[in-house]
C-alpha cells in the first residue's frame, strides 16, 4: 500500500475548501494532470479517506424547526444498530458514534424529539438519553501534515506502505502489519458469533 504524499495532502486542503473544483483547477494547482489528479482521488476514496462530496447546507434557514443535540447511551454493543436506526430518520443530519456505545446526533425537528425517538430506535437497546437545544454548530475542517497517516485500526499507529487493508461488513480497514490484521479479523468474528 502506497503511502499518502505532500499531492494527495494538498488536493484534500484545496477539496475541503471547495469540493467542487474541477479537476483541471486541482491539477494546476498540484503540477499534474486532469487524468493524474482523478486517479488520485479515486485512490483516496478507495482508501475511504474521501468518503463523500458534499454540500454544507444552512438547514436552518431552510425550515421552522429547531435544531436538537441528542445524546443516546446504549445496551453493549448497540451503537451500530442505534446509528443504523437514526440513519432512517429524515430529520437526523449528524450521526456519531463513540466506542462506548453513546451515539449523539442532531436532529432538525418541531415535534417532541422524545416521542420520535421512541418510534424510531429499538428501545431494548436504548440505557438513556438526553436532549439539549442548539444555539449553533460550525463545521470547521482541517487538515495538517501530522494527520497524513492512516492509522491502524487495531492499535492506532500509522499504517506505511507495508500496510494491511480488508474489507468488513462492506467497510474497508487499514492495519499496520498483519499481526494487528489478524488481531481485529479475529475479535470482529468473535463478535459476530456473538450477535
Amino acid at each position: 500500500m502506497r503511502g499518502l504524499d505532500e499531492t494527495d495532502q494538498k488536493l484534500l486542503e484545496l477539496l475541503l475548501e471547495d469540493s467542487r473544483l474541477p479537476y483541471s483547477d486541482l491539477a494546476d494547482a498540484v503540477g499534474l494532470s486532469p487524468p493524474a489528479v482523478s486517479d488520485r482521488i479515486d485512490r483516496l476514496q478507495e482508501l475511504g479517506i474521501i468518503t463523500r462530496f458534499t454540500v454544507d447546507i444552512d438547514q436552518s434557514k431552510l425550515r421552522e424547526s429547531q435544531s436538537m443535540l441528542v445524546t443516546i447511551t446504549g445496551t453493549p454493543g448497540s451503537a451500530s444498530e442505534l446509528r443504523q436506526a437514526l440513519s432512517a430518520v429524515e430529520a437526523v443530519e449528524h450521526i456519531f458514534a463513540t466506542v462506548d456505545d453513546t451515539v449523539v446526533c442532531t436532529i432538525a425537528v418541531k415535534q417532541d424529539v422524545g416521542a420520535l425517538l421512541r418510534e424510531t430506535l429499538p428501545l431494548e437497546a436504548v440505557v438513556d438519553y438526553s436532549v439539549s437545544p442548539l444555539q449553533g454548530e460550525q463545521w470547521t475542517p482541517t487538515l495538517t501534515e501530522r494527520d497524513m497517516a492512516i492509522a491502524c485500526a487495531e492499535c492506532g499507529n500509522r499504517v506505511s506502505e507495508e500496510g494491511e487493508q480488508e474489507q468488513f461488513d462492506g467497510e474497508l480497514y487499514h492495519f499496520c502489519c498483519s499481526s494487528c490484521q489478524a488481531r481485529f479479523r479475529e475479535q470482529y468474528e468473535r463478535l459476530q458469533e456473538g450477535v
